[in-house]
């Protein structure tokens, strides 16, 4: 091969190779994977969810249905874990990595699930002979926020998204 057609078949790779590159970057997940963590009552917690975005869309009583079973985030379900056994809304959670659910109703009502299979995909094969814990909190309306966030404060956390937050407090 003489130079400059190595030279010419070089930079074009390289050009497409740089094009590619920012076409990608600045692609962003339909729902990126988050993590929070903190100590809360002497126990760490640790929370892992996928953020999806409101990107339009009604929320609660359509993409999250009320009175069904939502797996609190995107993708995987959330992944909730304390290193200690803690009493969340008063009642009992042992130490452990529990898939963390959520059943809002049109009230404002929402059932917190603790659930002992901590590897699911979504809450497809959700069964309820399998709750660690149930409890049930009063959600609250919110400024709008357009992904989804979990929050650990000193007396719990909090899930938010779209208008509304649902405190849990852990002791």
């Amino acid at each position: 091969m003489n130079k400059p057609f190595q030279f010419k078949a070089a930079f074009v790779f390289a050009f497409a190779l740089f094009l590619s590159s920012l076409a990608f970057a600045q692609e962003k997940p339909a729902s990126p994977h988050d993590s929070t963590s903190a100590t809360v009552a002497g126990s760490l917690i640790k929370i892992k969810y996928g953020s999806p975005y409101v990107k339009g869309r009604k929320i609660l009583g359509e993409l999250v249905p009320f009175d069904k079973v939502w797996r609190a985030g995107a993708d995987s379900a959330t992944s909730f874990t304390t290193s200690k056994a803690i009493k969340v809304q008063g009642k009992a959670l042992p130490a452990g990595r529990y898939a963390f659910f959520v059943i809002p109703s049109a009230s404002g009502t929402w059932t917190i699930i603790f659930d002992k299979n901590p590897k699911q995909w979504g809450a497809y094969t959700y069964k309820p002979e399998n709750d660690q814990l149930r409890v049930t909190v009063k959600g609250k309306t919110a400024p709008k926020a357009e992904s989804l966030t979990y929050t650990i404060t000193p007396k719990g956390f909090n899930l938010k998204w779209d208008t509304f937050v649902v405190p849990v407090a852990i002791k």
